[in-house]
């Protein structure tokens, strides 16, 4: 499987158990549940079915919930009469006349006051930028725009307004109610859209600790509010989403590739785990193959170090959802396979990373550090690392070792949010394990059976399952042998 985790959208096109098993085969690592769309009931219906596949195939598949976030949309359209052409105009009204539904003539969204915030000269997207339309005139209660490029204005389609300042709230109505869901349902993330600041995501954080649940959270990027301040986010964030869609309409979109990188960097030297997504494999959404440049750019999302490249559409409402998982992993196990033999001629070997983490935890980034050197000088086979949230693991992830690294934790939750991290191997273990009341020995032969080796096979195994002072230890082990010798002092679970 692909060390590059694979994050696939649920909808219509993947919500039965069947298709969904077809993902865990194909290597799915993360479900993400789009809060725009479905109703909760059918949510907790495909949540249900996800879970009870993932146990029975034995596989630890978390769980992302994204919620909608103030996005403005558009209202419902009148399909017969929702066509505009360049030059023509359109009115955007505070309201409609009761029966009354949109055209291409005069709509509504599901943002009242946007009509206070427009002001002459501002640009209105519409589906990702395919219609584009300018306000030439502002009233009490009404917009008028001029087309600049046409087509057909759907029912609830996105809105994009990059010269507006709107006053909206981070966190909606329905956000909160989603939330409340995704508590009850025990998700493993919850992604916030739409961040356009650090006051953002303190205020998720606050309503996620009202509901006295504790959830990590996943900053979705794609404003360029956001990116103004990308380091602050990243630092008070769990985890990054590269959303190249909203963000490659609001900015220019010939920017976007190099900012993509930038992000994933960043995130790797704060020790995030980083994804990126959108539009990544397309053209599969009709097309059984999808696009050379698609093939490039899901390969450029591997090489730059992405922690996880998400599928939306392609899986879950398109004609190939399957094979758009298939393609996938196999586009980034091609690719790890061309860095493996490549070796340290690759831009990105060990010896050229940073220190990961090192200025928010300097403790943990040496051990990770120490883990990768170490394995790497002994050419060891596996890193295992005893886990309680899984930070020190996350980190060893992001050097991009060749060696299997295996998150060791009795708590499932910890097991499937491992899921999202590069190269991570979940392992759940009993709680004798995790309290410290079995031998190495006991412990070697748990882990031969999910991971089979070799005998004199070193394994590098990292803290202490009870230890809970900021400790490091690194332990060296040889498959086969009782004896294993210390490169550290005591240890902690991480």
């Amino acid at each position: 499987m692909s060390k590059t985790k694979i994050i696939a959208t649920v909808g219509p096109a993947s919500q039965s158990a069947e298709v969904l098993e077809r993902f865990v085969e194909e290597g799915v690592d993360v479900v993400r549940f789009n809060m725009s769309h479905g109703t909760l009931e059918q949510h907790t219906e495909t949540l249900a079915t996800v879970r009870a596949v993932a146990e029975r195939k034995g596989a630890h598949v978390a769980i992302l919930a994204d919620l909608c976030g103030p996005k403005v949309r558009t209202g419902e359209m009148d399909p017969e009469r929702s066509t505009i052409a360049v030059g023509e105009d359109c009115v955007i009204a505070r309201s409609l006349d009761e029966g009354q539904t949109g055209t291409a003539a005069r709509l509504v969204t599901n943002t009242a006051h946007l009509v206070d915030d427009l002001q002459v000269g501002h640009a209105v997207l519409i589906d990702d930028g395919a219609i584009a339309l300018r306000v030439t005139e502002t009233r009490d209660d009404e917009v008028t725009c001029r087309c600049g490029a046409g087509g057909t204005i759907g029912s609830r389609k996105g809105i994009n307004v990059p010269d507006t300042d709107l006053g909206v709230d981070s966190i909606t109505k329905k956000d909160v109610a989603d939330l409340k869901w995704a508590v009850d349902s025990k998700v493993d993330f919850v992604a916030m859209s739409f961040v356009r600041r650090v006051a953002d995501i303190e205020a998720i954080k606050k309503t996620l600790l009202d509901l006295e649940a504790d959830i990590p959270v996943v900053a979705k990027i794609e404003t360029p509010q956001a990116v103004e301040v990308i380091d602050e986010i990243i630092g008070v964030t769990d985890a990054i989403l590269v959303a190249r869609g909203d963000l490659g309409v609001e900015m220019d979109v010939t920017k976007l590739p190099m900012l993509q990188k930038s992000i994933v960097l960043k995130c790797h030297e704060m020790g995030r785990p980083v994804i990126v997504a959108t539009q990544m494999l397309h053209s599969m959404v009709e097309n059984a193959v999808p696009t050379r440049a698609e093939v490039s750019d899901v390969a450029n999302a591997v090489l730059d170090g992405a922690d996880a490249v998400m599928l939306s559409a392609e899986s879950a409402a398109g004609a190939f959802p399957v094979p758009s998982v298939r393609m996938m992993r196999r586009i980034a196990e091609q690719v790890h396979e061309a860095k493996a033999e490549m070796g340290d001629r690759w831009s990105d070997s060990l010896a050229h990373r940073m220190r990961v983490g090192y200025l928010r935890d300097a403790t943990t980034s040496a051990v990770a550090r120490s883990a990768a050197l170490v394995a790497h000088d002994l050419g060891a086979k596996m890193i295992a690392v005893w886990c309680r949230r899984g930070t020190t693991a996350r980190w060893i992830s992001k050097y991009r070792v060749s060696q299997m690294v295996v998150g060791m934790s009795s708590d499932a939750a910890t097991c499937r949010r491992l899921g999202l991290s590069y190269g991570i191997s979940p392992m759940l273990v009993d709680d004798v394990f995790a309290e410290g009341d079995r031998s190495w020995v006991e412990l070697e032969e748990l882990i031969l059976k999910e991971f089979p080796m070799n005998p004199e096979d070193i394994i590098v195994l990292v803290g202490d399952p009870v230890a809970l002072e900021r400790e490091p230890r690194l332990t060296i082990h040889v498959v086969g042998e009782r004896r294993s010798r210390s490169a550290g002092t005591k240890g902690r679970r991480d």
